[in-house]
């Protein structure tokens, strides 16, 4: 790591030599009087590519003038929509095509991947997650416990970090896995912790969660476009993820969803089935009895949302041409330059965030006041995240965050 220095001149030095600089006038930066705001949460909802409205142009200008037959005449022929996503989002998140598909939102995604990979019976029937999930993530995984059944108070085991800690150690995910193996049937966690912005280590695990001989599954909401992912490499059964936060594709944006090849084409695997997951060729033959498409495509219910997948196709472009690699790396300079503003503040503030495990978001702990410096970055346009009880959440994203922009909030921080 460079040796940071609290000067604009530094930053403006960084911003110079930094190779991902074009792509912040790529975005639409919020104004305040005239005047671009500091956005930092990414997080929480993504800024608006500037190719989007032409992407969703097109697809208006095809049913204008095709109708019905843009399913197949169209410039993107609507039948095979999601197909023009696939690739990319496969590199995005590392997995092999065949194992990521894009449809319907983020907790329908969940509550259909544990319909297939959260199989129950009279012993091993608990899932582990994080204490404090999101609460999406907490709903789905209490009704589907309920569902078959079991008392969520006994069947799911939350792990809360050590007294006094705030985040999670891996060696206590691990051996919490080893402890109930013999009782879990799921180990469901986050990518990255949407409130400490902790990023699990997800390799660790899976194979903690594959020898304890249950199914291993994340949601990536604050993981997908934010961190580097080997989903295939790490052996993970299924992942769920959101694209209107780091990946810039709108709010309510359509989900993403990567299923391990090894079930690519098992038709015995429990599902909840619908015509657009039937396999393709035989699609429009209206028969009787589900067959699935090969590979995650076979979890599909119904047809393309196509103007939302115009959306995250837009986006999805941005990131095949950056490349995470690359993202990850200005990541690390531009969250870790935050991180050091933020101490040279002076101010009594506590960073929750491990600055070993995370992506580019960082988790301000304040014990008093905090609600009032959170106003007092608000009225000096800095656009960041309030979480209760006492946490402010930034995100300097790196497709479109500086690091002069991250110099002026620390300058903020010190007026206050």
């Amino acid at each position: 790591m460079i040796p940071y220095q609290n000067t604009v001149e530094f930053a403006r030095s960084l911003d110079a030599k930094d190779p991902l600089a074009q792509y912040r006038h790529q975005f639409h930066i919020p104004k305040v009087d005239d005047k671009e705001v500091i956005y930092l949460t990414g997080n929480s909802l993504g800024l608006l590519p500037k190719k989007t409205r032409a992407a969703i142009e097109q697809e208006l200008s095809d049913w204008e003038n095709l109708g019905v037959e843009a399913h197949f005449q169209g410039k993107n022929p609507w039948f095979h929509y999601h197909k023009f996503l696939t690739e990319k989002a496969a590199r995005l998140v590392g997995a092999l095509p065949h194992e990521v598909v894009m449809m319907n939102n983020l907790t329908v995604n969940l509550h259909l991947m544990m319909v297939s990979f959260y199989r129950p019976d009279s012993t091993r029937y608990k899932i582990i997650m994080e204490a404090g999930a999101f609460p999406s993530d907490q709903y789905a995984v209490e009704s589907q416990v309920r569902i078959h059944g079991f008392d969520p108070a006994n069947a799911i085991i939350e792990i809360s970090p050590r007294e006094g800690e705030h985040h999670l150690r891996t060696e206590d995910i691990i051996e919490t896995i080893r402890q109930n193996a013999s009782e879990t049937a799921l180990v469901m966690f986050s990518g990255v912790q949407y409130y400490t912005g902790q990023a699990f280590d997800m390799e660790a695990i899976t194979k903690a969660g594959h020898e304890a001989g249950a199914k291993v599954g994340f949601d990536l909401a604050h993981a997908a476009g934010n961190i580097v992912l080997k989903l295939h490499d790490w052996k993970v059964d299924f992942a769920v993820w959101c694209s209107y936060k780091y990946l810039n594709s709108g709010p309510g944006g359509v989900s993403g969803v990567f299923i391990n090849e090894q079930f690519a084409n098992d038709p015995t695997l429990p599902r909840f089935a619908g015509w657009w997951g039937h396999i393709e060729k035989e699609r429009f033959q209206m028969k009787k009895g589900f067959i699935p498409e090969y590979g995650a495509a076979g979890w599909q219910l119904g047809n393309a949302p196509v103007l939302n997948m115009a959306v995250h196709n837009a986006s999805l472009e941005i990131f095949d041409e950056a490349g995470m690699d690359a993202l990850s790396a200005k990541s690390k300079l531009l969250t870790g330059y935050l991180e050091y503003v933020v101490k040279e503040s002076g101010k009594s503030i506590q960073i929750i965030t491990p600055s070993d495990q995370r992506g580019c978001h960082l988790s301000l702990m304040m014990d008093t006041d905090g609600k009032e410096l959170f106003n007092h970055l608000q009225s000096n346009a800095v656009v960041a995240d309030w979480r209760e009880p006492n946490v402010i959440r930034m995100a300097p994203v790196p497709l479109y965050n500086t690091f002069e922009e991250v110099f002026r909030v620390g300058q903020i921080l010190k007026d206050y």
